[in-house]
């Protein structure tokens, strides 16, 4: 009886893993839409492949690969086993190169596949919701054949399309970012203004006050740890630039004209941008090459001198992997990642920029096939609640983004098996955050540019 009800189970499972319609989740969420189940599925395969990347990458780890007997070459071996395994190629930042190169090119490949799909009637729709045992497969094959990619310029190359990549998607966050405080500050007032509640505006007003109040921090621990008086002047122009575009963005999200054309604007999306501009600033001046203006965190919280080099020198020595602005680059990561997922967002402009539609199909009891397993509903008969191929190249930036991440946006030398701090990496964060702010405000001004347009 066990192994018969074990067949059953086996034979429900494999329904769901090769079929058209994604029922692995809908034991969790049996009133999902088919379009959340496909986005969640997808981003926990790079989540996934972040996980590996992460375990991969940590101290130590090739030193207990090779004490596996008859694995590593150079490590312990059996009688009767030749060891093959490259295990230098398995830990560091190698294998997250080449991990994150397998992940880029899977969603490339389906973004590519995905281009023109319009709604789940198109043939296409069932691969992307559905053969997810396959799906793992291929990534699978081409995270293994990626391995196999001989060295000789892979890495350096690879670099720059993680540099161009990263550029991209830390534009997308501050999207994404813009879209959830705009969310969340019309959900508030709304709130308020139909209960006559006024915990939500002190609600509001407390994030407003504290974003700032961490923004202004920032700006002062930048200017006393990270600049020198005779020294580090592109710290100095960077900080002091950083926050005189934050005070204006601030002043023109409140202005009379403004606040006319678009009700919900306001100092809440403008402090969660000037907190996040502060954290890019931040993060752009630990990638910076000249170790007596880039202090480890470490040595500021333990108060121990770093190793001050000449101006303009760099460290080839061991590079500290885990660090604060990789902790919270992987934070802001998985919380975008999640927030496009599930998103399903009210600004206009925002679904323009990231390809969705608002509040399209809705939800319902998940449905019960003949074979008596619940599925989740298909709300894109009429039309797709968001763009496939988008999706899955934002995806791809995402995995590009993250090996830049993890591997604290060091520049692989291959000559010398070391990792070096790069200005190329402090340039694009700085750019990247410069037109994140110039995006934002725009955004402010178009109405008042275009009266004719509608930017609801």
């Amino acid at each position: 009886m066990g192994a018969c009800l074990a067949l059953c189970s086996l034979a429900s499972c494999a329904s769901c893993l090769c079929g058209s319609a994604p029922c692995l989740l809908c034991g969790c969420c049996p009133s999902s839409n088919n379009s959340t189940i496909t986005r969640l599925v997808f981003s926990f395969f790079l989540l996934l492949g972040t996980m590996v990347s992460v375990i991969m990458i940590l101290p130590g780890m090739e030193t207990h690969l090779n004490k596996i007997p008859g694995f590593c070459k150079g490590g312990s071996s059996l009688p009767v086993v030749e060891n093959q395994v490259k295990c230098d190629v398995l830990v560091g930042y190698k294998s997250v190169y080449r991990m994150c190169f397998a992940m880029t090119c899977f969603f490339f490949l389906f973004s590519a596949i995905m281009i023109g799909v319009r709604s789940s009637k198109d043939p296409r729709a069932s691969i992307q919701n559905g053969f997810w045992f396959f799906k793992f497969l291929i990534l699978i094959g081409i995270t293994v054949g990626a391995f196999y990619i001989p060295d000789g310029t892979f890495h350096t190359v690879w670099f720059y399309f993680g540099v161009v990549g990263s550029f991209i998607f830390i534009l997308i966050q501050l999207i994404l970012l813009i879209d959830f405080a705009h969310s969340w500050n019309k959900v508030w007032v709304e709130n308020a203004e139909n209960s006559d509640n006024k915990c939500w505006f002190a609600g509001l007003l407390s994030f407003t006050v504290l974003h700032y109040a961490l923004a202004f921090t920032a700006v002062v621990l930048f200017y006393v740890y990270y600049t020198k008086p005779d020294d580090c002047t592109e710290h100095k122009v960077f900080i002091s630039l950083n926050l005189i575009f934050c005070i204006i963005i601030s002043v023109v999200s409140i202005l009379p004209k403004v606040q006319e054309a678009q009700p919900h604007s306001g100092l809440l999306q403008a402090s969660l941008i000037s907190l996040y501009t502060m954290y890019v600033t931040w993060s752009a001046m630990t990638n910076n090459p000249n170790r007596s203006c880039n202090p480890s965190l470490l040595s500021l919280v333990s108060n121990v001198n770093s190793t001050v080099l000449p101006p303009g020198g760099s460290s080839t020595e061991e590079v500290q992997w885990w660090d604060a602005q990789g902790i919270v680059g992987l934070i802001i990561f998985l919380f975008c990642t999640l927030y496009a997922s599930i998103r399903s967002s009210s600004n206009a402009q925002v679904n323009k920029l990231m390809q969705t539609e608002e509040g399209r199909g809705a939800g319902g009891d998940g449905v019960v096939g003949e074979d008596g397993i619940r599925r989740a509903v298909d709300n894109e008969e009429d039309g797709v609640t968001y763009n496939y191929s988008f999706f899955h190249f934002h995806l791809c930036l995402a995995s590009l983004y993250i090996m830049m991440t993890l591997t604290n946006w060091y520049q692989p030398d291959t000559t010398t098996q070391a990792m070096q701090s790069s200005m190329p990496a402090v340039w694009v964060k700085m750019s990247s955050s410069w037109l994140g702010l110039g995006l934002y405000l725009w955004t402010l001004i178009a109405p008042l540019i275009f009266p004719d347009r509608d930017f609801s």
